[in-house]
């Protein structure tokens, strides 16, 4: 997908914009010997941005406007080292909403529906941008935000709620506590908005089919305003991608190169007209494709499909490459398990070692059971891997994101 005369200009202009500036990331660009682009093979050149020259800034020296501009920040969790503050102006924080309403709309969500809103507010940019697109929509926010299941669902069937907006695991945790408690037909969504994380088909099929909803994947990422910058539409062939506001390149993540549309790597964006910190090629990490052709709905804005992971949570054990999404694949080829997993890895007596735990519900033999899901998953990675099958339910469950991946050889 080659980067169109109009969102040439606009680069253009946003590396004219950070030189001025002269911030963290307008002088990266000045060392580089980047003063614009006019062609796309310009832009091709230009040099990709990671989430460490982020967290090199902090705390704001992403800031591209004076400071009086500056109505808000965002931040990531910080997790994984120093957080990454974002700075937003009144315009960026208004195209956000512009951009989450269209989200809704595209979703079939109109100024009818109760938006139950769970995912988290303060520094992360969740659940404020779920609200304001529901605002802007004209909709009724029902902010609830993270945590006290009773309630939300006291809420939901109080405020007959119509769309519920959560992180797949928040998601699936609501759909198993309205089956136990045998309150669904108490429930009146329609919708479900869910976002945040990668989840696999087993798993969506559990909460749609549990909930009876139609289900949405929205995408998003802090540095790139938040969730709301794409998101599927009815016929669900791909999350269209807001490309008045964002270029978008998929690359091969070994060589940097630009992938022709229809192969899988990984998702590169641009900010065209953001102006608290605008972004040129961040890489995300995030592994997708542009879906070639056009979509039913008739929409000109382009496609990529599910997140199928992430370019940096390859696992190497005993020497071989490993992907969750592969141990998750194998995993869903077994209608006996649930959707849920958690893989371990240890290092003892020298070697490494893989633990999987999977549920399954107690009609077949946990023993036998687990004996399979170790051959299948050998024929799939090359080693064997311990397998402890427990009951439906006992792994966590998460009012956010689920951790399943514990390496715990660097602990």
């Amino acid at each position: 997908m080659e980067i169109s005369k109009a969102q040439l200009e606009l680069v253009d202009r946003q590396i004219k914009r950070l030189i001025a500036a002269d911030n963290f990331y307008g002088k990266k660009l000045k060392e580089a010997g980047v003063d614009g682009v006019r062609t796309a093979e310009d832009f091709e050149k230009l040099p990709f941005s990671q989430k460490q020259d982020l967290r090199d800034a902090y705390p704001l020296g992403l800031m591209a406007v004076p400071e009086e501009e500056i109505v808000r920040i965002h931040s990531s969790s910080g997790t994984t080292g120093t957080p990454v503050i974002i700075p937003y102006t009144k315009k960026d924080v208004e195209d956000w909403a512009i951009m989450f309403a269209r989200c809704y709309e595209f979703a079939g969500i109109t100024k009818m529906d109760r938006i139950h809103i769970t995912p988290g507010y303060g520094l992360w940019t969740a659940g404020i941008g779920f609200q304001a697109g529901c605002e802007l929509l004209g909709a009724m926010a029902l902010p609830l935000g993270p945590g006290n299941t009773d309630k939300q669902l006291q809420m939901m069937m109080d405020m007959e709620s119509t769309v519920l907006c959560a992180t797949s695991s928040y998601a699936l945790l609501l759909a198993e506590e309205i089956a136990k408690r045998g309150i669904r037909d108490k429930i009146k969504l329609k919708k479900g908005v869910i976002g945040s994380e990668r989840w696999g088909e087993k798993m969506r099929s559990r909460i749609r089919n549990e909930l009876g909803i139609e289900l949405y994947d929205i995408y998003g990422l802090t540095e790139i305003y938040g969730p709301g910058i794409g998101i599927n539409c009815k016929y669900d062939t791909g999350m269209h991608i807001w490309t008045d506001y964002l270029y978008l390149e998929i690359i091969d993540p070994e060589t940097g190169k630009n992938v022709p549309d229809g192969e899988w790597g990984e998702i590169v964006l641009t900010t065209l007209v953001k102006e608290g910190a605008p972004l040129i090629r961040y890489r995300t990490h995030d592994i997708s494709r542009i879906i070639p052709g056009k979509c039913p709905c008739g929409s000109e804005y382009p496609r990529i499909d599910v997140i199928a992971g992430r370019s940096d949570d390859m696992m190497k054990i005993k020497g071989v490459n490993v992907f969750p999404k592969q141990i998750e694949e194998v995993l869903s080829s077994f209608p006996e398990l649930s959707s849920e997993y958690q893989i371990h890895i240890s290092h003892l007596d020298g070697r490494d070692t893989m633990r999987i735990y999977v549920e399954t519900n107690g009609t077949v033999d946990f023993a036998d059971m687990a004996r399979k899901v170790a051959e299948r998953v050998k024929s799939r990675i090359g080693f064997t891997p311990l397998v402890k099958v427990v009951e439906l339910g006992v792994l966590p469950r998460s009012e956010k994101k689920s951790k399943r991946v514990f390496d715990e050889r660097y602990d």
